[in-house]
């Protein structure tokens, strides 16, 4: 269990309080995680500027209260956790419109007509708020997971190799693929195929560092795992 220990949603827990290495590990996790939150609550059906205001007086409240405190190490995600505590934020947020003036002065959206945001394409759309939550949360962390193995090419000096390939990351190129891209690359077929499977395997380590950062145990992390696979069906990387 010591490699949990300097997780991020580990030193949080560990924490419980304002600490600044807390304090920092939790702005972490929000700044990657806001996308879910802002779509979920869109889907709830609020406007798109109100739901920017509402997704920042969220998290603010989520950090400066330290919210974080009333987390059950037990539960072990992060995931869960955020979600659990933006419904009662948003529930506390209606009873005060409510409060204010009967409807409340928040704009609604008709659910039809929003747009959650899916760079990747699927046209297997979520049909409620908790799993337009989970398909975001689940691009989210591949998306940071991309991110994380562009610093890392371009750090060893392989920049260019990783954005010429970065498109068939997720999706196994074909044979046609591969012959147009070594062409273009100038180099043997053979070396790009190698390439791209030690890249394809990387990014799946990648996804799994992103994931532990939001878990303080294996059996959690394993959980993540295996709900991100099933959110995102096919299009995680694979061989």
């Amino acid at each position: 269990m010591a490699r949990f220990d300097t997780t991020h949603w580990s030193v949080v827990l560990r924490s419980r309080g304002e600490q600044a290495e807390a304090r920092v590990a939790l702005e972490s996790l929000c700044r990657t995680y806001r996308p879910p939150v802002l779509a979920y609550i869109r889907a709830r059906g609020h406007a798109s500027d109100v739901a920017e205001d509402l997704a920042q007086g969220f998290f603010t409240r989520f950090i400066e209260r330290a919210v974080h405190a009333q987390a059950d190490p037990a539960r072990g995600r992060f995931r869960s956790f955020l979600l659990t505590a933006l419904k009662h934020f948003l529930d506390d947020e209606s009873d005060r419109q409510r409060a204010l003036k009967r409807g409340g002065a928040v704009r609604h959206a008709a659910l039809d007509d929003l747009d959650t945001g899916d760079p990747l394409g699927d046209t297997q759309q979520p049909t409620t708020p908790e799993q337009v939550f989970e398909r975001s949360w689940a691009q989210a962390v591949l998306h940071a997971a991309i991110r994380r193995l562009r610093a890392e090419t371009a750090a060893a000096g392989k920049e260019d190799l990783f954005d010429a390939v970065s498109e068939f990351l997720i999706e196994r190129p074909s044979e046609d693929d591969y012959a147009r891209l070594a062409e273009t690359l100038q180099m043997k077929r053979g070396t790009l195929a190698v390439a791209v499977h030690r890249l394809r395997a990387r990014l799946q380590a990648c996804v799994r560092e992103e994931l532990a950062e939001t878990t303080n145990d294996l059996i959690s992390l394993d959980h993540e795992i295996d709900h991100v696979h099933k959110t995102l069906p096919g299009l995680l990387p694979s061989e």
